[in-house]
């Protein structure tokens, strides 16, 4: 399966190493993927701000660059929404756990991830991609970023009181109300450090930026780690053991 991955200008400057785990993942998993040159910011940050009208050319861009490709990977939900939502004309993006769960039709990986992980459910891909169950829904609960890490041995996932609770950072939020979103972080950490978690892990690098900044600035004990990085770690582990 030949397929397009689309990295996050963010991700693309501060955080690369899940931008690399996200592309070996994929092949490892049988795919063939191309990264546009071309490819830069999809004016989310514009968007959210209320200049939509000033994102057009992002737009463009978007859809050049990826023109022609069945599929469109991205290791983000709140990048990837907007692009469903905002830029392109077709539905072909997808938010990696959502693509390995739903399109490869991987619902159980066999790999090793020793350790205590707590998963932050990310706003934009439980609520947009609907990655996973809403708390105040009466329904069965899943969760496939959830299902993808409880598959892999050794990997012991956390429970939360409030599993589906924003950490605060909401892009340009955090800047306009800096002291609500720094408060929410904190909550969200602190939940996590309640549960026993060792490694906090989303499938958004930019909620995990915010919580990290907090982690960082109170010396807590709390590795933070990308699903994408948790997810290669466990397959090349599993590499090295057979061989």
């Amino acid at each position: 399966m030949h397929i397009a991955l689309f990295i996050p200008c963010y991700m693309d400057q501060f955080f690369p190493n899940v931008a690399i785990a996200t592309l070996e993942v994929l092949e490892k998993l049988g795919c063939t993927v191309s990264f546009p040159a071309g490819q830069t910011c999809c004016g989310q940050p514009m968007a959210n701000s209320g200049y939509e009208h000033l994102s057009k050319a992002c737009d463009a861009n978007y859809n050049a660059a990826f023109a022609g490709f069945e599929y469109v990977v991205c290791p983000s939900g709140s990048c990837t929404l907007h692009v469903k939502e905002h830029v392109s004309d077709t539905q072909n993006i997808f938010e990696l756990t959502e693509f390995i769960y739903d399109v490869l039709g991987i619902k159980t990986l066999d790999g090793f991830f020793k350790g205590k992980v707590g998963l932050h459910q990310s706003c934009h891909g439980q609520r947009g991609l609907l990655l996973s169950q809403m708390s105040e829904l009466n329904a069965p609960g899943f969760s496939k970023p959830g299902g993808l890490l409880a598959s892999l041995k050794g990997l012991e996932l956390t429970r939360l009181t409030r599993p589906d609770e924003c950490c605060g950072f909401g892009g340009t939020f955090c800047v306009a109300e800096e002291a609500v979103s720094v408060r929410m972080g904190k909550d969200r950490v602190q939940e996590h450090l309640a549960a026993g978690t060792e490694i906090l892990t989303a499938c958004d690098t930019s909620c995990l930026m915010h919580m990290e900044g907090i982690i960082k600035r109170d010396n807590l004990s709390l590795k933070v780690m990308h699903i994408a990085e948790i997810l290669h770690t466990a397959i090349v582990a599993k590499s090295i053991n057979q061989n």
